[in-house]
């Protein structure tokens, strides 16, 4: 598996090794050794699926400390944009937001460390993704900033008017405003 750090201190893009032939691939999608030897250790300990269509965007969600999840984030099928902001004050990319393309196809994965709100819109006509959790869900601890805030600067693959959000997404708070202890 081929790890790659990003300029966000623990946010990481894995793209394992697929091996292809005329019967389809064979993929290691997670190996807590791989991870580890890099030096990142977790015991994730919930698994999380979604499906959604085009258009929608799910997040930006967190979970508060001592509830803080690292999430292992994958597709399924389809494409996604999974979009993350630092929430971590200490560090240099506080604030700052990093986007990637996740696909049934490339098959990259994000590993996104505590500190670090996440979402995602979907690409194409559909889209299954698949995370792993370091903590369980606590629904007093969880957390969200607003998608659109335009501080963020996070730019959009559709318009505002054509993403898809949840009316409790919508009522998220803008980062200046949200609560968070990281």
């Amino acid at each position: 598996m081929k790890i790659t750090s990003t300029e966000f201190n623990g946010l990481l893009l894995l793209e394992p090794n697929v091996l292809g032939d005329s019967r389809g691939y064979f993929m290691e999608s997670f190996s807590r050794k791989t991870l580890a030897e890099a030096g990142f250790d977790f015991n994730f300990v919930q698994d999380n699926q979604s499906r959604s269509t085009k258009g929608v965007a799910r997040g930006l969600h967190f979970q508060n400390a001592p509830h803080a999840q690292t999430k292992l984030v994958r597709v399924l099928s389809g494409s996604i944009l999974d979009v993350v902001v630092d929430l971590r004050k200490s560090e240099p990319t506080f604030g700052k937001h990093f986007m990637v393309e996740l696909s049934a196809e490339n098959k990259k994965q994000i590993l996104v460390p505590q500190g670090f709100a996440h979402g995602f819109i979907v690409l194409g006509e559909q889209a299954e993704i698949l995370y792993k959790c370091d903590e369980y869900y606590v629904p007093h601890a969880e957390g969200g900033i607003l998608f659109t805030d335009p501080a963020l600067g996070i730019p959009f693959p559709v318009s505002l008017d054509q993403l898809i959000l949840s009316e409790k997404d919508k009522k998220h708070p803008h980062l200046s405003v949200a609560k968070f202890n990281f």
